[in-house]
């Protein structure tokens, strides 16, 4: 277990609810490699939080690689948000000349998915690369008519269009899109499954949900799929991880999705990390914002509680 004095709770306001959530909350760990963040999401139970500790653990105590590259090109993502909104987003993006759009969003209408997608089309112009993430919220058949509905905004890729690697096979068959697995992947007992299924021609992977940077390493040299690197909405601590990540593949053939911080109203240190001309520089920011975005009694005693129950599965 992690020395309590070593932890510091974070909380920060989220500027647009995303993924159902409008608070994001994490815990700092400090150890001699540096900082590391360790905040899953509040519907992953203790066996699933493990390899998020263990990223956690591995940016504190062990640290990463030498990077072979000095920045990382990225995508800006754009919520479930009206077009005005979605195109708003691109032009404030430092540059990037990818979107990633957020699509299937429940309740919402397909047309608003639509509507979103070419607005931020029309914001990039058309020599910027488009994708879309459905976050597993279709089923085959509305996957491959919406696909193809969306194939007119010329799309990169199509992320998680439907929740199963079987499912994913079967869209892909249909579809000249290509289609990337995310958590297909980062959730999933078997993360190469989808390789082996020929469920996806990109593999999308996120750091804290797999374990560390040296884990997702392992997975990139045996899943024999392009790699886009991934955040799970963290602080600059956890982004750092990610940064990292790609900084070390040896091929880096698309955007990552690194450039979450302006979903978040502040950020764990006066560094943060910025977008500009479209990429993220390699480096590690120091959290001295900590005492400023300290998480109120209840909230740090909760993720002390939940920290400590996660490390009693290790």
């Amino acid at each position: 277990m992690v020395d309590d004095t070593d932890l510091s709770v974070w909380s920060l306001p989220m500027r647009v609810r995303f993924r159902g959530i409008d608070v994001r909350e994490g815990v700092l760990l400090h150890g001699p490699a540096g900082w590391g963040e360790f905040s899953p999401f509040w519907d992953y139970d203790d066996v699933e939080c493990v390899p998020w500790l263990a990223a956690a653990r591995e940016a504190a105590y062990v640290g990463w690689p030498l990077p072979v590259r000095s920045s990382v090109p990225v995508n800006v993502t754009v919520p479930a948000v009206g077009p005005e909104r979605a195109a708003s987003i691109v032009r404030a993006s430092g540059g990037c000349r990818t979107a990633k759009v957020k699509v299937a969003e429940l309740a919402q209408p397909e047309g608003a998915d639509l509507a979103r997608v070419e607005a931020v089309r029309d914001a990039l112009g058309p020599d910027g690369r488009l994708r879309v993430d459905a976050n597993g919220g279709w089923d085959v058949d509305t996957a491959v008519r919406m696909v193809r509905l969306l194939g007119r905004f010329d799309l990169e890729y199509v992320e998680q269009p439907c929740r199963t690697v079987e499912d994913l096979a079967a869209v892909r068959r249909r579809v000249q899109v290509p289609v990337a697995a995310d958590e297909s992947i980062r959730r999933a007992e078997d993360p190469l499954r989808v390789a082996r299924l020929a469920a996806a021609d990109i593999a999308v992977l996120k750091v804290a949900p797999l374990g560390g940077v040296a884990a997702c390493l392992r997975i990139a040299e045996q899943i024999g799929l392009p790699v886009v690197v991934s955040s799970a909405l963290e602080s600059s601590v956890g982004i750092a991880a990610g940064v990292a990540l790609a900084a070390v593949l040896p091929e880096l053939p698309y955007a990552c999705g690194l450039a979450t911080l302006q979903m978040l109203s502040g950020d764990v240190t006066s560094k943060p990390f910025q977008v500009r001309e479209g990429a993220l520089p390699v480096h590690r920011p120091e959290p001295d914002l900590v005492a400023t975005v300290a998480a109120d009694g209840p909230t740090s005693l909760r993720w002390r509680q939940r920290l400590a129950s996660v490390a009693s599965h290790t």
